[in-house]
């Protein structure tokens, strides 16, 4: 059992990208009911993308109202008992990631995995999030390269869109685990943006193993800590 946290109240895309059957947030004794990813999917869904009005509103909030928000997601929630709860984040160090960090302390969160791209850019930023969780005292799992090359569907070759490796440089430098690339692939970026299964329908894809060898490290990990 899994249950997807987005506290990207600004860009919520959770909704968009998993497409559930029912939006509507319902309301329980124990508080807010999550949304079912689907019916052959066990994923619960909160996303402030499910209380707007319309989908284009813009939410032009200061920090106290998205701290108070993000703590009401964790805790008048009724998430149930999960196995994972993932919270996807925007993108620096924020408001939203520091009321996630406190809201979640008292259940001691396993930890936070980074996401960058190869470029020096993209790196530099990671690099001040690593600082972050270290202030924090979050422990990190590891960081993923995305985008890491784009494999060509008809001859295999790989060409670096983005440079190359930034983000190995950066778990070595860290001494952080590094858990992975993630190639481009236009038929995972189809799948999002339909709100397909693309685990269903392209396991054959070149991002396939790298998502599954880097789920199971996290697997393996969650279970080293329990």
């Amino acid at each position: 059992q899994v249950g997807i946290l987005d506290a990207d109240l600004c860009g919520p895309s959770i909704p968009h990208m998993l497409r559930p059957q029912e939006r509507a947030v319902l309301q329980c004794a124990r508080g807010w009911l999550p949304v079912p990813a689907g019916h052959t999917l066990p994923i619960a869904l909160m996303s402030i993308g499910f209380l707007l009005e319309r989908p284009d509103d813009a939410v032009v909030w200061r920090g106290p109202r998205k701290n108070a928000l993000i703590k009401q997601f964790i805790t008048d929630v009724a998430w149930g008992d999960l196995d994972f709860l993932l919270v996807d984040t925007p993108p620096g160090t924020s408001d939203e990631h520091i009321s996630t960090v406190e809201a979640l302390r008292p259940h001691q969160p396993l930890g936070a995995i980074l996401v960058t791209t190869p470029q020096a850019v993209s790196v530099g930023d990671v690099r001040r999030e690593l600082t972050f969780c270290r202030k924090a005292g979050l422990r990190v799992l590891g960081i993923v390269e995305n985008m890491s090359g784009f494999v060509c569907p008809h001859c295999s070759e790989c060409t670096n869109i983005f440079s190359k490796g930034g983000g190995e440089e950066l778990a070595k430098h860290a001494g952080v685990p590094f858990l992975g690339r993630i190639p481009l692939d236009p038929q995972l970026s189809q799948s999002l943006e339909e709100g397909r299964d693309f685990i269903q329908e392209f396991p054959k894809s070149s991002a396939f193993p790298a998502l599954t060898h880097i789920a199971q490290q996290i697997l393996d990990t969650s279970q080293g800590s329990s």
